[in-house]
């Protein structure tokens, strides 16, 4: 089933597709896949020690320093990790993947093929995918600012004088993270695994070097120390919960990036280095405060050697750019998928890879992103003021997960549905504690993200919803195609030299474009094309079965172009494959593109309320142009605006 989206498509489709063999790297080795899934899908996650502990820690939540409090909190810590990350994540979430790519868009559209003929399932469905985007571009703009400050904070531990520069060195870091976004990460990128394993190595080091001088640490492996810990300290162990979610952050980058590596080498590289790195380190800090107290300010810098804290501070700045860069490049891919689905106007996407397709770049995603991470620095000022509102969009993603897995372990894996009960009851359990504990702190912060989430999911909705009743209001005065091109063919107008092609948003009717070129030029070019772009929801659709070409007779033709959800629409591209596997000759320099260029005016007509309308009116006029986002030559652009009430 075809997710309809109202800027490309019209109607459901339904056919098999071979999936482009570029979107997976089957050629490349196992090992070399997980270097760079290390690199990449890990960088959240594995900078999550910086700040977990100490948070879990914090004065505002009234836990009583204990030995028994550590061993039950990194009891907690160990189980999380296990029980969210390893079982449900890499285990069962990292299974639904759609033709090999992840992400809650993805597990959306897998859920969505459930819904068909159901309105109401779908749209819930759908929305339900678009509240899961919007949180996590709202972690898109946190990540960067917590990790950043929680690696500079590192300096406080050499001198409390160098408390001054951590603003400013995060705000000069951030600038230059994302000034160079727009040269891709491809030559960087090579650099991220190598960066990213000597930074587990060196979280397994320092954490296996203070386990070594405590052992007894080791005891919170058994789920004993955090029931006690539970039972013994019901309200501040409901509170610090908010804490612990902190060391799952990046398990939805885990899943988003899974595409570009694969399931199996993201599996291993969590299992064989992630996973005991980040075990070692977590056990590391625990064993450090057991006979440190006064170290819980700071204890993943505190339990280092006094020679160690200078270079573990350089190496925790790169991961912590790695990570930010993770996040950055996953709101590109997200934002992308957004405006394929239906979900945001266009914009324009550069590609800043030959050869690897997914390295994309978005001015428009990035310079508001930067605006975004620089005031919520200058807001939050440390990171522990940050910890507070990252929760909360971890959580509600990881909510919205778990309730579309549901839906796909039943309609495509066809799992029995007592073994469905038992996983999703574990994992809504879990996921909701996590939840609920972080809405306590929505005064000490997590307004924020809800407040990013909101704004998002409103402008993502009035796209969606606008566009469909744009698409409403045009279909009820359109003129059906085949009939139109019956009665013009039996008296046709004055035909001049060349081919016009005419976008369509529906294939079924005449576009606006014909009609008004018809109107005033009173002329029909030699060779007319029809062209639909419709969007499927696979992530790739390879060349070979991207067109449906159709003879109405006369040279006029009606052309659909498939693209899957992560690929970007390219009219010249569908010229060339026309050529090529049509025979139609076509030749840039003699086509015209005509594209209809709507207006929209707000009214009192049935269907959203006026400020949305507004909004919508707002956000068709400052759309990328169609010229731009489709790759189509300015100077052989024709358009021709139309009014329309909504």
């Amino acid at each position: 089933m075809a997710i309809s989206n109202p800027e490309f498509s019209e109607t459901p489709l339904m056919q098999p597709v071979r999936i482009n063999p570029d979107s997976n790297q089957h050629h490349s080795s196992t090992t070399v896949l997980m270097l760079a899934a290390i690199g990449v899908v890990f960088g959240d996650i594995g900078t999550s020690p910086l700040y977990s502990l100490k948070e879990c820690f914090a004065p505002a939540h009234g836990i009583p320093f204990s030995q028994d409090a550590v061993l039950g909190i990194i009891s907690l810590i160990f189980w999380s990790l296990m029980l969210v990350v390893t079982v449900k994540y890499v285990i069962f979430v990292l299974r639904a993947d759609n033709h090999g790519e992840g992400g809650v868009l993805s597990l959306m559209a897998l859920a969505l093929r459930s819904a068909r003929g159901k309105p109401r399932r779908f749209t819930f469905l759908l929305m339900l995918g678009a509240l899961g985007a919007c949180m996590l571009l709202g972690e898109s703009v946190i990540t960067p600012a917590i990790s950043v400050l929680s690696a500079v904070e590192g300096l406080e531990v050499i001198h409390p004088d160098l408390k001054r520069l951590v603003i400013p060195l995060t705000v000069v870091i951030i600038l230059i993270l994302f000034g160079v976004q727009r040269y891709g990460t491809a030559a960087v990128g090579r650099l991220f695994g190598p960066v990213m394993v000597v930074w587990f190595v060196a979280l397994a080091a320092s954490g296996l070097y203070n386990v070594a001088l405590s052992p007894s640490v080791l005891m919170a492996v058994s789920p004993w120390y955090a029931f006690t810990f539970i039972q013994q300290n019901a309200l501040q162990a409901y509170i610090v919960m908010g804490s612990v979610v902190l060391v799952v952050t990046g398990v939805e980058a885990l899943y988003l990036d899974m595409g570009h590596f694969g399931s199996k080498p993201v599996r291993l590289a969590w299992l064989l280095v992630a996973l005991p790195s980040l075990l070692l380190n977590y056990f590391g800090q625990a064993a450090f405060l057991m006979t440190n107290p006064d170290g819980i300010s700071n204890p993943f810098f505190l339990m280092l050697p006094s020679w160690a804290v200078w270079p573990m501070i350089a190496l925790a700045t790169a991961a912590t750019v790695i990570a930010s860069q993770a996040v950055i490049s996953g709101a590109f891919s997200l934002a992308s998928q957004g405006i394929l689905l239906g979900f945001l106007p266009r914009m324009v996407i550069l590609h800043t890879s030959d050869t690897e397709r997914g390295q994309i770049y978005m001015p428009t995603v990035n310079w508001t992103l930067l605006v975004l991470v620089i005031f919520t620095v200058f807001q939050f000022r440390e990171s522990g003021n940050l910890a507070a509102a990252y929760g909360i969009s971890v959580t509600t993603t990881m909510l919205i997960t778990t309730s579309m897995l549901a839906v796909v372990m039943y309609n495509e894996w066809k799992m029995k549905p007592a073994l469905i009960v038992v996983m999703i009851l574990l994992f809504f359990t879990l996921d909701f504690s996590f939840w609920t504990a972080n809405l306590i702190k929505i005064k000490d912060g997590g307004w924020y993200p809800m407040v990013l989430g909101t704004l998002c999911f409103v402008m993502l909705t009035t796209w969606y919803t606008g566009r469909r009743l744009l698409r409403e209001r045009l279909a009820s005065d359109a003129i059906h195609i085949h009939d139109f091109v019956k009665s013009l063919l039996a008296h046709p107008p004055h035909r001049v030299e060349g081919t016009a092609i005419f976008l369509t948003p529906h294939i079924d009717f005449v576009p606006i474009a014909l009609l008004h070129n018809l109107k005033h030029n009173r002329i029909l070019h030699e060779r007319v094309l029809f062209l639909k772009l419709s969007i499927w929801d696979v992530p790739y659709v390879s060349d070979e079965d991207r067109l449906s070409v159709t003879d109405l007779g006369g040279e006029i033709y009606l052309v659909r172009a498939v693209y899957g959800f992560k690929q970007t629409p390219d009219v010249q591209d569908v010229m060339r494959l026309i050529e090529s596997l049509n025979g139609v000759h076509l030749e840039l320099e003699d086509t015209t593109f005509f594209l209809a260029r709507d207006t929209i005016i707000p009214s009192n007509l049935p269907g959203m309320a006026l400020w949305r309308e507004r909004l919508f009116a707002w956000m068709m006029q400052n759309a990328a142009k169609p010229s731009d986002f489709f790759k189509i030559p300015p100077n052989r652009v024709v358009e021709l605006g139309t009014k329309i009430e909504i």
